[in-house]
């Protein structure tokens, strides 16, 4: 696939699932027998960003298969086994910031994001893989598998949490979290998804990353669907990691969001990549980084690998 043609499709395919009222990204995980986040046993690492979001949408329709495994050609004949004859291979981002000499100032430097994108397979399409356990991997982190662990994980950040009300909103202004009370949802998983959109929310303070697209041109009078997108995404992403089934808040933005994507192409690689930095701020915040199982480095060699 060319490079100018993967953020294209990507977005195509999320616009056709928004036009049906549903939001891609929202518990792909459950309705499936692997119940793990996007990941590559070859470097016991989770995919990053959109290609989170792509693969679940992916292994959500059942086309390229239902695993939540994925690896290269060259990674699964490094360990002896093959990829079937005929199996359809999904392209996916390889994202990094450049810098490079201002053409305009050479004593000046600008980035430049460089996007190349390579294949992997479905592990329901590749035989003769070992075992799980067999597969030389990072050990796999499991500190994040019940609601007491997502507790620990969100009392880490030490962020201002507020509980009361019938709103869940952040407010920068004065820096905290409202919530309702934990008994006025439907769940102990709803409580958890909602806690976590709002704490993404919360990275984008100026004391934290920084993210503040109202101040932006591109977006104008998109910058608040913008935001909740970003929001909606980095909860998405949490959510899978934590396995946590909550209803994330995706409804009433649908429209909005529609709109954004339909604008710009690559709207959905930045609220992707915006997002993957709101969780990660998360994580190291907690002092628990190797929660996410993410590694650009790891992204890298399967680049290489491809």
């Amino acid at each position: 696939m060319k490079q100018s043609d993967i953020a294209k499709t990507i977005t195509d395919s999320i616009i056709s699932q928004l036009e049906k009222g549903v939001a891609p990204w929202v518990k792909p995980w459950s309705t499936k027998p692997d119940a793990s986040a996007p990941n590559n046993p070859s470097t016991g690492t989770f995919y990053r960003g959109i290609n989170f979001i792509w693969l679940s949408l992916i292994q959500s329709s059942g086309e390229f298969g239902t695993s939540s495994k994925w690896m290269t050609y060259k990674q699964a004949q490094k360990v002896g086994a093959q990829v079937r004859k005929g199996a359809k291979g999904v392209s996916v981002v390889f994202y990094k910031p450049l810098a490079v000499q201002d053409v305009a100032d050479a004593t000046k430097t600008k980035l430049i994001p460089m996007i190349k994108s390579y294949t992997v397979f479905n592990t329901d399409f590749i035989d003769g893989l070992p075992l799980d356990d067999e597969i030389d991997t990072l050990e796999e982190k499991t500190e994040f598998q019940s609601l007491e662990e997502c507790e620990k994980f969100i009392q880490g950040t030490q962020a201002v949490i507020k509980h009361g009300g019938d709103r869940a909103f952040y407010a920068p202004s004065v820096d905290f979290i409202q919530l309702p009370n934990k008994t006025d949802f439907r769940s102990n998983s709803d409580y958890y998804a909602t806690a976590l959109h709002e704490l993404a929310h919360w990275t984008g303070h100026t004391s934290r990353v920084n993210r503040d697209f109202s101040k932006s041109k591109k977006w104008g009078d998109s910058s608040y669907a913008f935001e909740e997108l970003v929001a909606e995404l980095s909860a998405a992403m949490m959510c899978a990691h934590l396995k946590i089934d909550g209803q994330l808040q995706h409804a009433s933005y649908i429209d909005s969001w529609l709109k954004v994507l339909k604008q710009d192409s690559k709207a959905i690689l930045k609220a992707s990549a915006e997002a993957q930095k709101a969780v990660d701020y998360l994580g190291k915040l907690s002092a628990l980084g190797e929660f996410t199982g993410f590694d650009n480095t790891m992204e890298e060699e399967e680049l290489k690998a491809a």
